[in-house]
């Protein structure tokens, strides 16, 4: 089990982290350059920065779950964040822009557990337990200038750059998709202000967004946690994500996932 023990550094380094959070003040990545040795120091700075947010825990994102991503961020595997409650919003919603500091847009699928998710549970058995939702997700960071440069260690530390996500109708995934497999087919399309910005297909999610729960949930174990029922999953953006602006943002999926509709303001 990964030791979630803090060092005094790590437990400064998540105090500037929330302190940025609540003024919008942008960290340096240069000036962290050095701070965690590894990525389970980084870990530990994401959990004391949860703790430090005084917030249930209302689910995860997982990020670098394709080849392209990975590579940018020059790591072999994918990263999580735990996300705070209220940060999960029904669709459709409304966001303003100065509630982020520098967030892009990706395409992605949320599940949520109907029962405990356990390191042993198979695809198939993450596909009977779980719902899923179409979804957009906001990612943002606490550091200046971070897409698509911010040193993996800084990008786990930093809650995966964990900023909102809006998710759709929610349905049992079992009921929705006859099988395993048939998950890594949805194809999306996202748009802005009716424009269409980007498509993609589930499949650029570890090959199907099923691979990408049931190592979160893997994961998590070898910390000595649980993802529990009601906790929500942001399993991978479908595109290599834009900048959020001010309008109205759309994704649409095939599949009967429906869609899922996000409006942002300046003010």
């Amino acid at each position: 089990m990964t030791t979630m023990t803090t060092t005094e550094t790590e437990t400064t380094f998540a105090q500037q982290l929330f302190e940025a959070l609540q003024t919008q003040h942008a960290l340096n990545a240069t000036d962290f350059a050095t701070t965690v040795s590894d990525e389970d120091a980084a870990y530990r700075v994401q959990d004391h920065l949860t703790t430090l947010k005084n917030a249930p825990v209302g689910g995860y994102k997982v990020s670098l779950t394709s080849a392209e991503t990975q590579q940018m961020f020059a790591t072999d595997h994918p990263l999580y964040g735990a996300q705070v409650q209220d940060h999960f919003l029904a669709a459709p919603a409304k966001v303003r822009l100065n509630q982020l500091m520098a967030p892009l847009v990706e395409v992605e699928l949320v599940f949520k557990a109907k029962a405990p998710l356990s390191a042993t549970d198979s695809l198939t058995d993450l596909w009977h337990k779980t719902t899923v939702a179409p979804g957009l997700e906001l990612p943002d960071s606490r550091f200046a200038d971070w897409f698509p440069s911010l040193a993996k260690n800084l990008v786990v530390a930093d809650a995966a750059v964990g900023g909102l996500v809006v998710y759709g109708e929610e349905q049992d995934t079992d009921q929705r998709f006859a099988s395993v497999d048939a998950v890594a087919t949805v194809n999306c399309e996202l748009t802005h202000d009716g424009e269409t910005l980007k498509t993609g297909n589930a499949s650029e999610v570890l090959g199907n967004p099923l691979n990408s729960l049931h190592w979160l949930v893997g994961k998590l174990a070898a910390q000595g946690r649980v993802l529990t029922a009601g906790q929500r999953v942001s399993s991978g953006t479908f595109v290599l994500p834009p900048y959020l602006t001010a309008g109205h943002w759309q994704a649409n999926f095939d599949q009967q996932l429906g869609q899922v509709e996000l409006d942002v303001t300046n003010d």
